[in-house]
């Protein structure tokens, strides 16, 4: 987690060295909620690159390791008291909706079986197929539209409630809470929310801020030196 007054307080002191701009609360939030998203994403990208090259190299296993300790805040099981995951839709109990909430899906369980997760044609084409018939052995699972499916036969009948399912929730909305005391907004922590991402992500966090800053407000210098920065972290990352 990274305190949000520490990246605004960070983000206004470079962006107003040498007289270069202001940045207002709400231009802040909005940029900040964008940066956080950017990096969120990139986790997932970050994570298919490392399990895709993993094979024997342990360099890629760490790499794995790392991501999934920063995506481990976000992820979240059903079943937890404080989560109340789906609704039943009316026209079938055994279809259910997935919350507004989620990014990404992890894993689908049946009975502590994990199903084979398929798109729509492969879901249907599965129940025809000898050799692709779903089982209680072998369930699979279908995302379609807000909607989740899971099968155990061949027939609609054979729809399942899944046990267990593990996904990724979006980040919340970062927000500079503040109240104005003689016309200048000053920080209410009781009115903000803090960026969820790790704490190591604060620099880049910055400089994310920074660059979209200096798009909108089409200042070259601060977007540079904005760019210049990440290109610098992402070379260490990779060393």
């Amino acid at each position: 987690m990274v305190n949000v007054d520490t990246v605004y307080q960070r983000v206004l002191a470079l962006a107003n060295k040498e007289q270069r701009g202001y940045i207002t609360p709400q231009e802040f939030n909005l940029f900040a909620n964008q940066a956080q998203m950017d990096i969120f994403e990139q986790y997932f990208f970050d994570l298919d690159q490392a399990l895709r090259s993993m094979g024997n190299k342990t360099n890629h296993a760490d790499k794995v390791s790392i991501v999934e300790e920063k995506l481990q805040i976000f992820e979240q099981t059903d079943g937890q008291a404080e989560i109340n995951l789906y609704t039943s839709n009316s026209s079938n109990s055994s279809i259910k909706q997935i919350p507004s909430t989620l990014y990404r899906i992890n894993k689908i369980q049946y009975e502590n079986v994990n199903c084979e997760i398929l798109n729509t044609n492969d879901f249907e084409a599965a129940k025809n197929l000898p050799l692709l018939k779903p089982s209680s052995s072998r369930p699979i699972a279908n995302i379609r539209n807000t909607f989740i499916r899971v099968l155990i036969g061949a027939n609609d009948t054979d729809l399942v409630i899944p046990s267990t399912i593990i996904f990724y929730r979006k980040p919340l909305n970062v927000n500079w809470g503040y109240v104005v005391i003689q016309g200048e907004a000053q920080y209410a922590a009781s009115q903000s929310t803090n960026f969820e991402i790790h704490a190591s992500e604060e620099t880049k966090l910055v400089m994310k801020i920074l660059a979209l800053a200096g798009i909108t407000l089409k200042d070259a210098g601060i977007y540079q030196t904005a760019t210049q920065e990440d290109i610098k972290n992402i070379q260490q990352e990779k060393i």
